[in-house]
């Protein structure tokens, strides 16, 4: 499991993520509107936006909002503001690569919110494409489970068709092709597996390895800040930080 895919479980398992500062249902509402633009109102047939309704529903996100972004990225909505998708590229402390997806209705506050993050926490934006290529698009599950119950969901995601598995204490995290995402993911649901998180995103092909506490810190201090962002919808980079280290930092 990638350093930053342990810290973002943690923090969730902590009830430090976006509900606890109220920004989610934005961030959600944004997600499903994209969706919706590029590939439609059906989640059937576009399967970015079923994965956006499911996500939003995992976090209690009424149904009356769902439809309202819904109806806002077809069109239904008229007079709505347009909402664009952006990805700023940049490093962190000791040269980590962050790759930041960002839904925005005004790009110049965007972009000056994701630079000064990046500047007050020892980071730098970068060009686009400087980093992009250290990233392949991935579907990831993590699961949380007990000790013995890893094997056989090991085994089910080998027979499922996953690219990889990551263990990592009482999580285990899945690699899925992301056109494969949706069928692996049932197969788990089916076994009444305990998804904590579900997403197709950006993992690293390589990781840095960060020993030094203060250094995890800086880094972390640097993803939080851009996390924290309510125009940011997801951050990715490929720092691997102990365990030991995230959980101390997240006491």
């Amino acid at each position: 499991m990638s350093g930053h895919s342990k810290w973002s479980t943690i923090k969730y398992r902590k009830g430090a993520a976006d509900a606890a500062k109220g920004k989610i249902f934005t961030k959600h509402a944004n997600l499903i509107t994209i969706a919706a633009r590029e590939g439609g109102g059906d989640p059937e047939m576009n399967t970015s936006l079923r994965l956006a309704i499911d996500n939003a529903r995992d976090d209690n996100m009424p149904n009356a909002n769902i439809e309202r972004a819904m109806k806002r990225g077809t069109g239904a909505n008229d007079g709505s503001t347009q909402i664009f998708e952006m990805k700023y590229e940049g490093y962190g402390p000791e040269g980590v690569a962050v790759i930041v997806n960002a839904l925005t209705d005004n790009k110049n506050r965007t972009v000056a919110s994701i630079r000064s993050a990046f500047t007050k926490n020892s980071g730098s934006l970068g060009e686009s494409g400087c980093v992009s290529w250290m990233f392949l698009k991935k579907g990831v599950l993590t699961l949380r489970v007990d000790p013995e119950k890893i094997e056989s969901y090991e085994m089910l995601a080998i027979e499922s068709g996953a690219d990889d598995f990551r263990v990592s204490e009482e999580s285990l995290e899945i690699i899925t092709p992301p056109l494969d995402f949706f069928r692996i993911k049932s197969a788990f649901e089916a076994v009444h597996a305990q998804i904590e998180r579900a997403e197709i995103t950006l993992i690293p092909k390589n990781t840095i390895s960060i020993e030094d506490e203060n250094v995890a810190r800086k880094i972390l201090a640097l993803m939080d800040a851009l996390e924290n962002d309510e125009d940011v919808s997801s951050v990715s980079s490929n720092f691997d930080i102990p365990e030991k280290i995230l959980q101390k930092i997240a006491v």
